[in-house]
């Protein structure tokens, strides 16, 4: 008899909807949705309000780093491994579901929160919840979508980090401006429990494989350490997640700090800098859409997968020279077309690189991959990248004034290159490590 956590979930099997196109693509939709909230909570709001945090709180440049650092990032990247094999056994929707509901209510907290001690627990509760968000949206994704359109399908996905920030950094801007910070986390927190709602009442759960044939769909999940070593033993997958990790420092102290930056460098009012923050971030969302569908493109017209690896390795290495002249020009005719340019350019990775990581892993170990690729991408790049600008713009600050944050994101920013390098270095193995788990799905 089938107990309630493995019961299959409404029409599992055989519901109609599971073969209607627009169906798709209103899951992949309200999955959108879903991350859009996790975007703006996750960051923008905290970003736009840290100069106001600072004054209140009277903290330091690398204490307002801890907020959206190392101790948010380790929440919630270990804890993404549990939940991503939750994921993997049980119903993603209710997973999901019970994640959203849960960082939406911290996001809100931590507008309630006295002192600093409380905000930065508030912190950790929304790592935790956002913890259970794209293991398993990445995983229903994969049975949504095949493999020809999976990058796209990705891409748009990820078009909620550029749009979330968007909508963060304008709402965090004008929220501080003319309602505050606190109550500004309250109604950030206040879209995604109604998403969680609609996720739980709406998601159908496909069955596992359901894009890629029947014999995937009877593989069995394998073990927790089975999986991990099935994925860390892939050259491609290892230098994937670095690159990624490495490239996601520059891109989490970017976004910690840019706000910051247009306001000490430039000299703009809160309201003013989270309006061009969320002008670049719609940027970034043209760059996010185009990594994974020239991915694609490339690969098939290629009929060669590597360009999955070069697509955002090339990006990443061009996109070096268009953070020194964003962070060091003193012209606002020069630095805001380079923030734009430097904008679309980090945002090509995020297609390309979870479609990578699903395709590495066989179709029960998904959840698993993407929590494992967001683990090594997010303790890295989140847990270092924002305290180590804001310890480097305190160091610089005697020295540089007003515009030690812009050098210290400079410097930051080289990180870049290395990044580039293991890109292309993965490019190496990836058509080799997809061939092995190809054979392993036959």
């Amino acid at each position: 008899m089938a107990t309630a956590a493995t019961r299959p979930g409404p029409g599992v099997g055989g519901h109609p909807l599971l073969a209607a196109r627009w169906y798709a693509y209103y899951v992949l939709g309200l999955l959108t949705l879903c991350y859009v909230t996790n975007t703006v909570d996750r960051s923008q709001v905290l970003a736009a309000s840290l100069q106001a945090i600072k004054r209140e709180f009277q903290a330091s440049d690398f204490a307002l780093g801890l907020l959206s650092g190392l101790p948010f990032a380790i929440f919630y990247a270990v804890l993404g491994i549990p939940i991503a094999a939750l994921a993997d056994r049980w119903s993603r929707r209710n997973v999901l579901a019970i994640a959203v509901a849960l960082w939406s209510a911290m996001t809100g907290l931590c507008g309630l929160a006295v002192n600093f001690a409380m905000l930065f627990a508030a912190r950790i509760g929304t790592a935790v919840g956002e913890a259970g968000g794209t293991p398993p949206s990445h995983s229903l994704i994969s049975d949504y979508f095949p493999k020809a359109s999976r990058g796209t399908a990705l891409s748009i996905y990820a078009l909620a980090v550029p749009v979330g920030t968007s909508i963060g950094a304008a709402l965090g801007g004008w929220g501080n401006q003319h309602l505050g910070w606190r109550l500004t986390f309250v109604l950030a927190g206040a879209p995604g429990l109604a998403l969680a709602a609609l996720a739980a009442l709406t998601v159908i759960e496909p069955p596992r494989g359901h894009a890629d044939g029947a014999a995937a769909r009877r593989a069995a999940a394998p073990g927790l350490w089975e999986s991990f070593w099935y994925l860390v033993k892939r050259p491609s997958f290892r230098h994937l997640g670095l690159a990624a990790a490495i490239h996601s420092a520059v891109w989490y102290a970017s976004g910690t700090y840019n706000n910051a930056f247009l306001q000490r460098s430039h000299h703009m009012l809160v309201s003013q800098a989270g309006y061009w923050v969320s002008l670049f971030a719609a940027v970034g969302g043209v760059g996010t859409f185009l990594g994974g569908l020239l991915a694609d493109r490339l690969s098939v017209r290629a009929r060669d997968r590597r360009w999955y690896m070069w697509v955002p390795g090339i990006a990443t290495f061009v996109q070096v020279p268009f953070q020194c002249l964003t962070y060091l020009s003193p012209n606002l005719a020069v630095a805001l077309p380079a923030f734009a340019m430097m904008t679309l350019l980090a945002a090509v990775f995020f297609g390309p690189y979870f479609s990578v990581a699903q395709a590495v892993a066989p179709v029960r170990m998904r959840a698993l991959a993407s929590s494992l690729a967001l683990f090594i991408q997010t303790l890295i790049g989140q847990g270092i990248g924002p305290p180590l600008a804001g310890r480097l713009s305190d160091r610089l600050a005697p020295a540089f004034g007003a515009h030690a944050l812009g050098w210290s994101l400079v410097l930051v920013g080289l990180l870049n290159i290395w990044a580039a390098a293991h890109y292309l270095l993965g490019a190496r193995t990836l058509r080799a490590d997809l061939e092995l788990t190809e054979s392993l799905a036959a």
